[in-house]
Order: C-alpha cells, then sequence, then structure tokens
C-alpha cells in the first residue's frame, strides 16, 4: 500500500473513531429558571439573537455540533459562556456581571468573530448594536459613557 493511502485510511479511521467519544453530545438546555427584567422586549430580542446560544438555557444546537471535533468546541463554548453569564440563571447564578456584559459587546469582543462566522444571523448592524449596548446598559445597568 502507497505511503499516501495509509494517510489517508489512518485520517479517515481516526475520524470515524471519533464520532463515538461521548465528549461534546450532551446537549441539554436546562430549565429557564430566572430572567432579569429586561427593559424592553427589543433588548430581549436582540440578546436572545446575538448572545443567547451561549449565554442561556436556550441554545439551538446546529446540525454540526453532532461531529467530532467541532462538537467539542460547540459545547466546551456553551458551557464556558453558560458559566460567564446566564440570563437563565439570572439572580441564582453568581457570576452573571451585567455590566460586564454592557463593556463586552461595546468593546466588540461580544459575540465573537468566530460565532459570528457560523451565525450571520447574529450579526447586529451599528444601530442594533447601539441599541443592544443601551437596553443592556438600562436591563443591567453601566456606568456613565465617559469612562
Amino acid at each position: 500500500m502507497k505511503l499516501k493511502t495509509k494517510i489517508v485510511l489512518t485520517i479517515v479511521g481516526l475520524a470515524a473513531f471519533i464520532q463515538f467519544l461521548p465528549y461534546g453530545r450532551d446537549y441539554t438546555n436546562p430549565k429557564v429558571v430566572s430572567e432579569p427584567r429586561w427593559d424592553s422586549p427589543r433588548t430581549k430580542e436582540l440578546f436572545m439573537r446575538a448572545c443567547a446560544d451561549c449565554h442561556s438555557n436556550e441554545t439551538k444546537w446546529p446540525w454540526y455540533s453532532s461531529i467530532a471535533p467541532i462538537s467539542w468546541l460547540v459545547t466546551y463554548d456553551v458551557k464556558e459562556g453558560r458559566e460567564h453569564f446566564n440570563v437563565s440563571m439570572w439572580g441564582i447564578q453568581e457570576k452573571n456581571d451585567g455590566e460586564e456584559a454592557v463593556k463586552s459587546v461595546k468593546e466588540g469582543e461580544m459575540p465573537p468573530f468566530a460565532y459570528l462566522l457560523a451565525h450571520p444571523e447574529a450579526r447586529l448592524s451599528e444601530s442594533e448594536k447601539r441599541d443592544l449596548i443601551e437596553g443592556l446598559r438600562r436591563t443591567f445597568g453601566e456606568e456613565s459613557d465617559e469612562d
């Protein structure tokens, strides 16, 4: 057998094997326990569109979240996102910091670029981004714009 054929078969075999590893297949959406008091339906709609897949218990699991190793990355990102900020556990989860959410959107850190590549619907126009920032500020609070 040629070396190239062996390499291709090895890669295909490994790709098939990793599909059976259990990590990355826990597509749970725990119950929504408590939500913040959104300042408006518009803020909630923008947040749900751009942020909720990772920062709520209402994740929409895409088809590619069933294919390893992508499933590992998706599962990791959702777990991390929920751990740092989860609007479905508002007032219950200690780490929820609304002011940090405002800052992250304002500075362009959220939603992350890689997420936007796979979720074009999460892209916000400049006016939508301003609306979301102002709505998050009114919902969660933040120091004034001068900081």
